[in-house]
């Protein structure tokens, strides 16, 4: 995990949350989670309590974070289940899933896992619910402040074996920086986690379970046995346990086995870790023994991942299998329950792997219909995500891309980035990308807000050769329109065909369609290309007004930024400041400052900021906007310039030759492979020129840090080192060694020189304002 990363959340987790609580009716979620992840598992009874165990556990209140870690079958989530119900502290317990992997859903179930103990911080919750884009400098430091404050808690995340990405893994590793005194974070896992915890075991704030740990001692072996209501003699017992080595699963297996009269000798089998072998022995030894019915209902069902009754039902295409779920659950035939309610279930692990492997065996074409009738439950459900799972294991490519490219906006505008991504990938491994033109152009579209021009000029490409037939989602009457928004917003003809692109696409585009929003900025961008100013204004106006009606926050941000660059250069510093001040608040309570496009807005606000003064905090927002370069790339040519050449005469105004020089270095990269951009090369050159009459002095009061800013103005006063180290609470040294640093920059040797430096090179207003400030407060 990156140190900026860490230090994010660490900052903001020291610090209680604000203590207004977001009101919700009853039974209303803040935002999108299944509840049926959140709820501790139920105890079955007669299950053999791990009282050593939980005892070790219980006792491990200086703690942070604990792993359980094992194959399937060694009791992980029983155990947890039992230490939840016995430990004095509250339980937040996530069993996470494959779509955990996409960051946004991970933090949303550990926050609604929170939540079950008491209301989550209103701002924690908006965070969420508007979809959390910057996730590392909002949503993540955030939820570690809520945990950070809160009474001490367990938080279990259960299969925790299945968060793969690096994204998802770096959330945790967040949360563990920065939890309560007393508070432990637990991860249940079929494999090590990929987490830093090195320092924790270095300096024994780790506790770690693994097999040897979780195995069965002799009495909770006999014990298990016992429960399950056979007969051995104490010598038979004792060899099974010791083949088993501990593992209840395996134990377990043995002893139904057993029960059901098929008493063979187990001296010679091998009950280890080995997955194949346990497969084989459900299979040769369990499932062989149930009547047709039964054994039909576990196979086909086998392809859910999570089921209920009317579910079943469907991919059945038969009635009754509520009560045929029961059944299954009270024979423990490795059903388990989601939630109390006894709704919602799924097959363990290893017998689902089975139950697929015989189905798969038996019935190989009926696979994709049993597929194909989950999907159209689901849809039907509005759950389209899973719809799109099981059209694509049904072969149902047509379905999958229309479900894809009908919740392609939303899952997008929720922050959901990650999770598009990953169904992008399976059309393109699939080489399905040109046969859907309608997902091209939504992948085009990730790629270029991604900064990935190959890939959205391929996509384009792609969907430029297909041919589309049937319904588009927004109601557009052909893929033309949709064609035209990509061809306009990738610009790689130059500015008039980009604006004949975006106003042919506003033709064809109803209006309630998603993709108005980004054909509208794209002819105002293109206008302001041309120099048409007043209706590039016109054309943005509307796309902000459209952006809102749509939740395209992104879009919105852009146009008002936009807008508001336009205003400053004639001269209506009122009228930006507003834009600016409106695209800010729309970030901050929407959580999409992460996003690389919006580089322009922090450019927007530098320029508002330099206008009135503020030096420090227009600084920030320029390296803000550097941070975000990197994926701000060719892909948006137009966007890449222009926000470039306005980052640069920010840096200007602090006398930043270096900054201004790179930033130079990429626009006449971008320049050189786009045509057709004349306005903004023209730009370059003026901004180029600006540079030049920079000398190598004043580019070095670019280079003032934050504490060297506000140091300067007050350097000016007739208050001593001492006195500005006492009003500033810091030491006399430091001021001092500030200071130094400063004449270094500026090329002097005194204090007055320093002022005077100051004021010959332009930074007057600088000075004037921030004297006033710190005046004030001395």
């Amino acid at each position: 995990m990156s140190s900026a990363r860490r230090k994010a959340g660490s900052a903001a987790a020291k610090a209680r949350p604000g203590s207004a609580y977001l009101e919700l009716a009853p039974g209303e979620q803040p935002f999108d989670f299944l509840e049926s992840k959140v709820q501790v598992p139920p105890l079955r009874p007669g299950l053999v309590s791990r009282t050593v165990l939980i005892n070790k556990l219980r006792a491990t209140t200086t703690i942070p974070v604990a792993t359980v870690v094992a194959p399937a079958g060694y009791g992980k989530t029983t155990l947890l289940s039992q230490w939840a119900a016995r430990d004095s502290r509250p339980f937040a317990w996530v069993t996470l899933d494959e779509r955990d992997n996409d960051p946004v859903v991970l933090l949303r179930h550990i926050a609604a896992a929170l939540m079950r103990d008491q209301p989550l911080d209103d701002r924690l919750v908006e965070a969420l619910r508007r979809a959390p884009g910057a996730l590392w400098s909002k949503a993540v430091p955030r939820l570690a402040a809520e945990l950070s404050a809160r009474s001490p808690i367990v938080l279990v995340l259960d299969d925790f074996n299945l968060l793969r990405s690096r994204e998802a893994l770096e959330t945790i590793a967040a949360l563990i920086d920065d939890e309560a005194e007393g508070s432990m974070l637990v991860a249940s896992t079929r494999v090590a986690p990929t987490l830093p915890l090195a320092p924790l075991r270095a300096s024994g704030r780790l506790l770690e379970l693994g097999p040897d740990a979780l195995a069965l001692s002799k009495r909770e072996a006999q014990l298990l046995l016992r429960a399950t209501g056979i007969s051995l003699s104490e010598a038979r017992a004792a060899e099974l346990i010791e083949q088993c080595e501990g593992w209840a699963a395996a134990l377990y297996l043995a002893a139904l086995s057993i029960r059901d009269g098929e008493q063979t000798g187990l001296a010679g089998t091998r009950f280890g870790g080995d997955d194949r072998y346990l497969a084989d022995y459900f299979h040769s030894e369990y499932l062989s023994r149930l009547r047709p019915g039964p054994l039909r209902f576990l196979r086909r069902t086998s392809i859910l991942e999570r089921m209920c009754g009317p579910v079943c039902d469907a991919v059945l295409e038969d009635e009754g299998s509520g009560s045929e779920l029961e059944k299954i659950e009270r024979a423990n035939l490795f059903l388990i329950p989601l939630d109390h309610r006894r709704e919602w279930y799924r097959y363990h692990h290893l017998f689902r792997e089975l139950l697929q492997r015989e189905l798969a065996e038996t019935e190989p074409d009926l696979v994709p219909a049993l597929h194909g009738r989950a999907a159209g439950w689901f849809e039907e459900a509005g759950d389209q995500e899973s719809a799109l799972e099981h059209s694509y294991a049904a072969g149902d490519t047509d379905r999958a891309a229309a479900i894809l490219a009908a919740i392609a906006f939303p899952v997008y505008h929720s922050g959901r980035v990650a999770t598009l991504e990953y169904w992008f990938k399976r059309f393109e491994r699939a080489e399905l990308v040109e046969r859907y033109p309608a997902v091209a152009l939504h992948g085009a579209r990730v790629h270029a807000l991604r900064g990935r021009p190959e890939q959205a000029w391929s996509w384009l490409d792609a969907a430029m050769r297909g041919t589309f037939t049937g319904k588009l989602p927004d109601g557009s009457r052909s893929i033309k329109p949709w064609v035209d928004v990509l061809k306009a917003a990738l610009c790689r003809k130059g500015a008039k065909p980009m604006l004949a692109d975006a106003e042919a696409a506003l033709a064809g585009l109803p209006k309630a369609s998603n993709w108005r929003p980004s054909a509208l900025v794209a002819q105002g961008a293109a206008l302001l290309l041309l120099g048409r100013d007043d209706e590039a204004d016109d054309a943005l106006a509307a796309a902000a007004a459209s952006a809102a009606e749509h939740g395209s926050v992104e879009t919105h941000v852009i146009a008002l930024a936009e807008r508001a660059l336009l205003a400053g250069s004639h001269g209506d510093q009122e009228q930006a400041e507003q834009l600016a001040n409106e695209a800010q608040s729309l970030i901050a309570t929407s959580g999409v400052e992460g996003a690389p496009a919006l580089a322009i807005e922090h450019a927007a606000t530098a320029q508002t900021l330099l206008y009135r003064g503020r030096w420090n905090e227009a600084r920030a927002c320029l390296t803000a906007a550097q941070e975000l370069l990197p994926y701000l790339t060719i892909a948006l040519p137009w966007l890449a310039v222009q926000t470039r050449i306005e980052l640069g005469r920010g840096f200007v105004t602090l006398r930043d030759k270096p900054a201004v020089e790179e930033l130079l270095t990429e626009v006449d990269d971008i320049l050189a492979r786009t045509p057709g951009l004349a306005m903004l090369a023209a730009s370059a050159e003026e901004l180029q020129r600006e540079a030049g009459a920079l000398s190598e002095r004043e580019g070095n009061i670019g280079r003032l840090t934050p504490a060297e800013l506000r140091l300067l103005p007050l350097l000016a006063t007739h208050f001593s080192f001492r006195e500005i180290a006492e009003q500033l609470f810091v030491s006399r040294n430091t001021i001092k060694t500030q200071a130094i640093s400063v004449y270094r920059k500026l090329g002097v040797s005194s204090r007055s020189d320093a002022i005077a430096e100051a004021h010959r090179l332009g930074l007057s207003e600088h000075l004037r304002v921030l004297i006033s400030d710190e005046r004030d407060r001395l």
